[in-house]
């Protein structure tokens, strides 16, 4: 464990935040702040106590956790406006169901002559404790973002108006996805909770994350 790398942590997540603007509020240099990153110092208990208040963490935190462990499988963190945009989507719920689910998309897409479509998803959470714990499934929800002037037939066409999201990218989800996608979701929540974002209500799509062998990672804010 590091605390120099846990305060560096903490300060990306926090809007970019510099160690000038770091070392303004703590009434301290700047060369204090890179010496406690590099870990060439540690901080008097009162300014581990006032560096708690900024990033609303614990002296455990701080010192005892590796709170950067997955820092180095993302990149692109940062708070955009999605367009808007139009789409069909699909559910399934089985033991594989992403693959079930993108794979309609992807064919409703071929139908019409697209090969490479926009494809989303997120978690579709409606399922019976038993379709849970006896059957081990899990249920995935899948969108095919519709290109302009696109329509398919038979099929219910929703519509995005345009919306803020906290963002993040992942280079390779798929090594260890099971840990590596809900770390992103866990980064993204610590994002918004230092940048004092909240999470949107209804009326938008709540999370989401795109398809292909990188993958960005969407989370919705007020």
């Amino acid at each position: 464990m590091s605390f120099g790398k846990n305060l560096q942590y903490l300060r990306r997540l926090s809007s970019g935040m510099t160690q000038e603007k770091l070392a303004e509020q703590l009434n301290v240099s700047r060369q204090t702040i890179s010496k406690w990153e590099m870990d060439n110092a540690l901080p008097e208990m009162d300014k581990a106590i006032e560096l708690c208040k900024v990033f609303g963490c614990t002296l455990d935190n701080l010192f005892r956790e590796e709170l950067d462990i997955r820092d180095s499988e993302y990149s692109s963190l940062r708070t955009e406006t999605v367009p808007s945009f139009r789409y069909i989507k699909y559910a399934v719920i089985s033991r594989d169901p992403e693959s079930d689910a993108i794979g309609k998309m992807r064919a409703a897409a071929k139908s019409l002559g697209i090969n490479n479509p926009k494809i989303i998803g997120w978690d579709f959470p409606c399922l019976s404790q038993e379709q849970i714990n006896v059957h081990h499934m899990h249920g995935y929800e899948a969108a095919w973002i519709l290109p302009e002037g696109v329509s398919p037939e038979n099929e219910p066409v929703y519509e995005q108006a345009p919306h803020k999201y906290a963002a993040i990218h992942i280079d390779k989800p798929f090594v260890n996805p099971f840990s590596t996608i809900p770390g992103a979701y866990g980064t993204l929540n610590e994002y918004m909770r230092l940048n004092g974002l909240t999470h949107a209500g209804n009326g938008v799509i709540p999370c989401f994350e795109t398809d292909g062998d990188s993958m960005d990672v969407y989370i919705a804010c007020e």
